[in-house]
């Protein structure tokens, strides 16, 4: 539940703000006529990630159980990928958001404004579709929409979504201010960890359909001492998709995934807190003074 809370709050967020600096634009330039327009992409785009939400969770079920295993772990493959690209994407132009957005409003609002209904469907489009592949992937195929697991992870990123509404109210009201650049460095550095769990259980999905060799021989098996069904194990489980029984090859996937991944977000994260450079004084010749 709480990695679902994680990925509702992370994406959510990121919706909530590219929203907020939409309107606060849009009033500042006084087009207030085009705040309509910003509501009806915004709803577009739920609509559209409900609908692939109900896809994901009611579209498996006549397929055969092999086949429900290859979707459920290609697609959990294909959600690390859109939250990696998500966690680097934000760290690389988190502090040019604003300005890039509202050069894209300047051009979307000239004539009738259509283009900001296309722009705001873009931008909280992507974060609802990227939340509804991971959620659903950390749930699986051949869990029961009904499920307790199923409820679990849908309480979580509700919660995480509410509450990223929440923050958002309070920072466009001017009542909170929050290191935004920090929030997602260290919710980035999280859903890494999150990611290589599911990047991990997506590959043992694979290798229990035969998609993948190696299913069946275990590299260890630690289930006496952390069961998957106790308390431990099923924290651990839905927090970093931790299995007590892994198979070699998800071993090998989850370390390489965390060590490349966590080195090159650290060198992203470093790079960005880095000063530019003073630049050095050059004479009429372009000789250095």
């Amino acid at each position: 539940m709480f990695a679902n809370y994680l990925i509702g709050l992370r994406e959510g967020l990121e919706a909530a703000l590219i929203v907020g600096i939409l309107i606060a634009y849009l009033v500042k330039i006084d087009r207030r006529d085009l705040l309509g327009r910003v509501w009806f992409g915004v709803g577009i785009a739920i609509v559209l990630a409900l609908g692939v939400g109900a896809i994901l969770t009611w579209g498996p079920y006549g397929l055969s159980f092999q086949a429900q295993e290859i979707l459920g772990g290609g697609l959990s493959i294909v959600a690390v990928g859109f939250v990696t690209w998500m966690v680097f994407w934000m760290g690389r132009t988190a502090a040019e958001l604003a300005g890039n957005l509202r050069s894209g409003i300047d051009k979307a609002a000239q004539g009738a404004g259509w283009g900001i209904v296309l722009l705001a469907f873009l931008s909280v489009g992507r974060e609802g579709i990227e939340t509804a592949l991971f959620v659903w992937s950390t749930v699986g195929p051949s869990t029961d929409a009904t499920s307790g697991s199923a409820w679990g992870a849908f309480t979580g990123v509700l919660l995480g979504i509410l509450t990223a509404v929440v923050i958002e109210i309070l920072i466009y009201r001017g009542l909170l201010r929050i290191n935004l650049s920090r929030f997602f460095t260290w919710t980035g550095y999280a859903l890494i960890v999150v990611a290589a769990g599911v990047l991990a259980y997506g590959i043992g999905d694979l290798q229990e359909a035969g998609a993948l060799p190696g299913w069946g021989a275990p590299l260890y098996d630690i289930s006496g001492v952390i069961p998957p069904t106790g308390p431990l194990g099923s924290v651990l489980g839905g927090i970093f998709g931790f299995t007590p029984i892994p198979t070699p090859l998800q071993v090998i996937a989850w370390i390489l995934y965390l060590v490349v991944t966590l080195i090159l977000f650290t060198r992203l994260v470093r790079s960005k807190r880095r000063p530019a450079p003073t630049p050095v004084p050059t004479t009429p010749l372009g000789e250095t003074a």
